[in-house]
């Protein structure tokens, strides 16, 4: 498994333009009825980058890798990475499967949500073996204290309370990962409606689409001009 992490590692960035165009393949459907769907695709979805956002507005961890090979500056074990350690893959995993339910298909759902998982788990694996090998016991240490997947919730309000919340670096780190799921979750909203509900209710809805459209474009923008100038 550590040698599959570490290729799916190498290769991870390729393969998310794959899972979000499978979003959009014909399959039959979750549910008849959107707004079984809708709703809790929406909460699901919006929690997940939630998570990266609290995520590195409190620590900031520089593990993403150098010459696309698993690499680490130091252990972080304080901010979010002391209730999971891997939280970044959390918020992730939460918003390809709330992607997945908006979706409203029973393909992705069955066939993408699983493979995404063991692509996760498999590159969770390698890094481990990589931190164990470069830290030793601290690193055991960490583990032993600390859940892999699920986040634990006891203390973590005063985990965000003792932090600085580092609002530029947030936004400046994620504002495009933002931008792109926004997109996807108009275009995937919009598609479904047409689906059930044909062109008619689609035109219905049109200015709502239009006006997130709108606000989520300039705020990507603006956010973009303020980290070029260094604003």
């Amino acid at each position: 498994m550590v040698r599959i992490g570490n290729f799916f590692f190498r290769y991870r960035n390729f393969l998310f333009p794959f899972f979000y165009a499978m979003l959009f393949v014909p399959s039959p459907h979750l549910s008849g009825n959107y707004l079984h769907v809708l709703y809790p695709g929406l909460v699901i979805t919006v929690a997940g980058e939630t998570i990266r956002f609290l995520t590195i507005g409190l620590v900031y961890i520089v593990r993403g890798g150098k010459n696309r090979r698993i690499y680490a500056e130091g252990l972080v074990t304080d901010g979010i990475y002391a209730h999971c350690r891997n939280p970044m893959y959390v918020g992730n995993v939460l918003m390809l499967l709330g992607m997945g339910i908006l979706s409203n298909s029973l393909l992705f759902m069955l066939t993408m949500v699983p493979f995404f998982l063991f692509i996760y788990q498999s590159i969770i694996l390698a890094e481990e073996d990589f931190l164990r090998g470069k830290f030793g016991p601290a690193f055991d240490e960490y583990c032993a204290n600390t859940n892999r997947w699920t986040l634990r919730l006891k203390g973590l309000a005063e985990t965000i309370g003792s932090f600085k919340f580092n609002t530029k670096r947030a936004l400046y780190k994620e504002y495009n990962t933002s931008y792109i799921w926004c997109i996807g979750i108009l275009s995937v909203i919009a598609l479904n409606i047409y689906r059930l509900y044909g062109l008619e209710v689609l035109e219905q809805h049109k200015l709502i689409f239009i006006v997130i459209f709108s606000i989520a474009t300039v705020a990507y923008i603006i956010t973009k001009i303020a980290k070029k100038r260094h604003w």
